[in-house]
């Protein structure tokens, strides 16, 4: 059985070697910038090379949450979304070859549900991996966690205010046709020395 994407193991949880399959999703595993996604998951800016969570630990992830209730791929995309407060959401391109993937190794199986999309749940199998994996799957809990309260310091209240009046002032000011290099100049310096006092906060 090929594997539909890129494994670090044979389980879930990355406790032995599987070999390597395709990496052409590796780069959906970063960070994402809220105010910038497309929400039909996935085609969102990058934050550098960062990885936010890697196949193995997604793999816990579903299971973990599918042990809570039954859940559609859309439902789970969502519900990491939530789970980070909108810093971070998996494109489709990851979360349903894992889908299948746990389903074709018996740690998950389709259930009856309303709609044309496919609803899965935790097999027995798949209950014995989780509890296996409990500290694991706390730690990647505790990470989205740390996403969810990072970004809500940096999207929100005073700081954002601050932002957006600084990008209309800029975008105004030299706007202007009276702008020169002088004037860039010296804006920069002032755009440099704030950076440097925040920095040393």
């Amino acid at each position: 059985m090929n594997n539909p994407i890129e494994g670090r193991s044979r389980h879930p949880g990355g406790r032995s070697g599987r070999g390597r399959g395709h990496g052409a999703h590796d780069n959906d595993f970063i960070g994402k910038d809220h105010h910038e996604r497309d929400h039909g998951g996935g085609h969102q800016r990058r934050h550098g090379r960062h990885r936010v969570i890697d196949s193995g630990e997604l793999r816990l992830l579903l299971m973990k949450l599918l042990s809570e209730t039954p859940r559609h791929g859309y439902d789970l995309i969502r519900e990491i979304e939530a789970m980070t407060g909108g810093a971070y959401a998996p494109s489709p391109g990851m979360v349903y070859p894992t889908l299948t993937l746990l389903q074709e190794m018996d740690l998950i199986s389709e259930v009856e549900s309303e709609g044309s999309r496919k609803a899965f749940s935790l097999t027995d199998q798949g209950t014995v991996e989780i509890t296996a994996s409990v500290k694991e799957i706390d730690g990647i809990i505790a990470r989205m966690s740390a996403m969810r309260e990072t970004h809500q310091r940096m999207d929100g209240g005073p700081v954002r205010r601050a932002i957006e009046n600084l990008r209309r002032v800029i975008r105004s000011r030299l706007g202007n046709d009276d702008v020169d290099k002088d004037m860039l100049h010296t804006v920069a310096g002032i755009l440099d020395e704030t950076a440097q006092r925040i920095e040393r906060l």
